[in-house]
Formats: C-alpha cells, sequence, structure tokens
C-alpha cells in the first residue's frame, strides 16, 4: 500500500521545504521512535544502541565486508546486516516490509 502526505501533513511547513522526514514506525514489534529518512543514500543503518534495544542476539547478524563511508570521508565497518520486518502506518492504512 501506498503512504502519501496531504496537506494537512505540511502544517507549520514553509514551502518550498528541504527538511528531513522522521518518522515512527514498528520494528520487529518494537516502536522505534525518530527514524529519519534520507531519500538520498544507499544504506539503511540501525545503530548498536538501537540494536541492542530490540534485545536480537547478534550471532543473527550476517558478516558485512564493504566498510561505510560517511560525508567527511571516514569509513565505518558495520557488525554486519539482518533482515527486520517494519511497519509503517495504521490499521486498515499500513505496509510491512522486510528491510536490511
Amino acid at each position: 500500500e501506498v503512504i502519501t502526505f496531504s496537506e494537512a501533513d505540511y502544517e507549520g511547513v514553509r514551502l518550498p521545504h528541504d527538511d528531513p522526514v522522521v518518522v515512527t514506525l514498528l520494528v520487529e514489534l518494537f516502536t522505534m521512535k525518530r527514524i529519519l529518512i534520507d531519500s538520498g543514500s544507499s544504506a539503511d543503518i540501525l545503530y548498536k544502541h538501537a540494536f541492542d534495544q530490540l534485545r536480537i542476539p547478534t550471532d543473527q547478524l550476517k558478516p558485512v565486508k564493504t566498510p561505510l563511508v560517511g560525508f567527511t570521508g571516514e569509513m565505518i565497518h558495520p557488525l554486519g546486516s539482518i533482515n527486520l520486518s517494519v511497519v509503517a502506518g495504521t490499521t486498515p492504512c499500513q505496509t510491512q516490509v522486510e528491510m536490511t
């Protein structure tokens, strides 16, 4: 199901805008707040602190050999990757996807 934004969602926003989109999603049955959506990014990143709060054993992470490179050129080596169930929206207008 497509999730769209209406005029009501723009209340208080000066157009045109380049504000980040921050949402709340259900990730593996936990409500995760302040998720930044960056449509220009090629990676879905979950910080270790948030991962730890999901209480998923680290042995479920799949090894990742490719480092991530930040805006300033710094390299970060991920602990691994994992597929997680993500739910957006509320019934009856919601969608569930599996994200890596």
